[in-house]
């Protein structure tokens, strides 16, 4: 038993997101194992365990994805948790060394989302809402009539978050959309639901990510040791009830304790990765993170405040809507990032000084919109 509490992020890769219709969920995810583990600078056999998040992968992914690399015979444990699969992956890993049941495990991240079809996916059935048609542009869509009727502002101004992520996303190769974009393009894009345009709403996407942790912090290469201060999942109670659509209970929990069991606040953080699954959800995650008041989300975005050289900036790496949301991979990838900011490896997108990165993941389906799972992870040097 190690169980010295303290949990480090070691290593970590990527692969590019985007249409890969020639290269299976498999060959991606393992790619990016290959390098996390050669970032991390340990030998493979080291790993005690591994943990693996994906939506549509079916069943036993992580087997399939380790057996050709030889990392078989340990307990390989995989997760669904909607598209906080593997930031939920990357909890129970947490968990795992943090109470000393192995030193290091290994978690990876993987979605190909390209075999099935374009516009929105299918989500689950169960909910009267989604029997009726309901699809997540068109929850998107209510959500930000609501925090119009709520709050004033205009899709004008919302559609600030896809320019501003365009822009961090220039200097990401990992990103799937790289081009600047203007306001006004962005309202020319194809309408998917009144008053969302394409560019507001992330692409699917093929991809997978993965991270090395261990009780024992890293020892050479970029100098600097990765720390997990917090890790939480919260899901939602299920209500057939009035739901404030401009509150996101779930995330608002799991921040609070997030920060709790960090020992830090929201003005600590000098970094996040959030699920901007819609150009709306990035705004009002700023008011539920606490990096601003409710109803001051559009103007931390317009003043400059969530962009590289802002207050906190949000999304360095251009988010969901630039990246590309591959679910199971998302969580993962978002990690991978932080720690890329936190060891002065960005890169020209660098958040200078970085020391704290919080890295945030939801997802929903039958409890509403983002209700069904939430995981936030602070990582800090």
């Amino acid at each position: 038993m190690y169980g010295s509490g303290e949990v480090f992020v070691i290593g970590g890769a990527m692969t590019p997101f985007g249409k890969h219709p020639d290269v299976s969920a498999e060959a991606l995810a393992q790619t990016a194992v290959l390098e996390a583990i050669e970032d991390a600078g340990i030998d493979r056999r080291s790993i005690e365990a591994a943990y693996v998040g994906s939506v549509f992968q079916g069943s036993l992914a992580g087997q399939r994805v380790l057996k050709d690399l030889g990392m078989t015979g340990m307990p390989i444990i995989n997760l669904e948790n909607a598209c906080s699969s593997g930031a939920t992956a990357l909890s129970q890993a947490w968990m795992a060394v943090a109470t000393g049941q192995v030193e290091t495990a290994l978690v990876i991240g993987l979605e190909k989302l390209s075999v099935r079809g374009s516009g929105p996916l299918a989500l689950s059935t169960g909910d009267p809402e989604i029997d009726q048609g309901l699809t997540m542009p068109a929850l998107y869509a209510m959500r930000t009539r609501a925090y119009f009727d709520k709050h004033g502002g205009s899709i004008n101004q919302v559609a600030q978050v896809t320019v501003k992520n365009r822009k961090h996303a220039a200097n990401n190769r990992y990103a799937q959309f790289r081009d600047a974009c203007t306001v006004e393009e962005v309202m020319a894009s194809r309408p998917v639901a009144d008053p969302i345009t394409l560019l507001q709403m992330c692409p699917n996407a093929d991809g997978a990510a993965a991270v090395v942790i261990s009780a024992k912090p890293k020892t050479s290469g970029h100098g600097k040791n990765v720390k997990i201060l917090g890790s939480v999942v919260a899901s939602g109670k299920f209500s057939q009830g009035y739901r404030d659509l401009t509150v996101p209970d779930i995330s608002i929990q799991a921040a609070q304790r997030a920060y709790e069991m960090a020992g830090i606040g929201p003005k600590d953080v000098n970094l996040a990765e959030v699920h901007d699954a819609a150009a709306i959800a990035e705004v009002i995650y700023y008011e539920a993170l606490g990096f601003c008041e409710p109803g001051e989300g559009l103007h931390f975005l317009s003043t400059g405040e969530s962009s590289i050289g802002g207050r906190v900036p949000v999304n360095p790496s251009g988010g969901l809507l630039c990246r590309g949301h591959p679910l199971g991979a998302t969580g993962v990838a978002q990690i991978v990032e932080i720690m890329w900011h936190l060891t002065d490896r960005a890169g020209d997108r660098q958040v200078e000084g970085a020391k704290i990165g919080l890295a945030h993941c939801t997802g929903g389906g039958i409890w509403g919109v983002d209700n069904g799972a939430c995981s936030i992870h602070v990582l800090g040097v």
